[in-house]
């Protein structure tokens, strides 16, 4: 998947020594903003922190239907007595 962050010159850059010193806040900054963010050692660049790409909605929505109904009775036990069933006679 190809995304498009805009223009290389105007992406951030940020020292490897600072970046060190304050990931979690730069990490943050890059979610918050959903702009990248470029590591530079020396003034050479080492590596990007992007936004994460959205999540896909999930193909199951498992429990999607959780507390829409009720259950009335027994739903462990059998439905009828052995007696009603022609295998138990016999």
């Amino acid at each position: 998947m190809v995304m498009d962050y805009g223009l290389i010159c105007t992406m951030e850059k940020i020292a490897i020594s600072k970046f060190k010193a304050t990931c979690l806040g730069v990490i943050e900054r890059v979610r918050r903003t959903r702009k990248p963010i470029q590591i530079t050692r020396f003034g050479k660049p080492m590596a990007e922190i992007v936004p994460a790409s959205p999540e896909a909605p999930k193909k199951f929505p498992w429990g999607c239907m959780a507390g829409t109904f009720k259950i009335h009775g027994d739903i462990v036990g059998p439905i009828s007595s052995e007696d009603d069933w022609e295998a138990g006679r016999g």
